[in-house]
């Protein structure tokens, strides 16, 4: 089992930034790749960044430029760095991580844009 906390969300202005953080917790040698989702209101949970466990990220289109995900190498913490947010950002952000055969969700954490 793997347990997830999401923290660093909040209200923002547009152009401006935010870091999310999330720990993970339990049998944390057994995660594979780690990852962020989000769901805005209305929408789909879509995944936009990902951290493989051989090291490498890849981004959605969406965030590409503006959003960085990094993780630590004992693999208990993963970030998210979002810059040059846009009113669109608005949702409420998730940390996955999976272990090949489960994936672990937090409970998310909510990260609204003003214009």
């Amino acid at each position: 089992q793997v347990h997830l906390v999401e923290s660093g969300g909040g209200l923002v202005q547009a152009g401006g930034s935010l870091r999310l953080s999330c720990a993970a917790s339990g049998r944390i040698y057994s995660i594979n790749d780690m990852a962020w989702y989000r769901q805005a209101p209305g929408k789909q949970r879509e995944l936009f960044a990902v951290f493989t466990s051989g090291g490498s990220t890849n981004y959605a289109d969406s965030v590409k430029g503006r959003f960085t995900i990094s993780r630590t190498g004992a693999k208990s913490w993963v970030y998210l760095q979002l810059n040059s947010l846009k009113p669109e950002d608005t949702a409420v952000y998730y940390c996955n991580a999976d272990d090949h055969v489960v994936h672990y969700w937090g409970k998310g954490t909510l990260v609204t844009v003003s214009s």
